[in-house]
């Protein structure tokens, strides 16, 4: 029973972080790119709204 019960906790000491590691690198790069995403649509709809208002008057 005790080398099962190491066995466990090797096997989770190993597969634990890389699981949360992975679920971390998925938040942290889905974070990235909405906020690069955001910050081109962003200067998109300005240089659209310039573009209105130099042609409106």
């Amino acid at each position: 029973m005790k080398l099962l019960k190491r066995r466990f906790e090797e096997i989770m000491n190993f597969w634990v972080p890389v699981i949360f590691g992975t679920f971390k690198l998925f938040v942290l790069g889905t974070g990235m790119f909405l906020a690069i995403k955001s910050h081109y649509d962003g200067e998109k709809k300005e240089k659209q709204e310039k573009e209105e208002e130099r042609k409106a008057p």
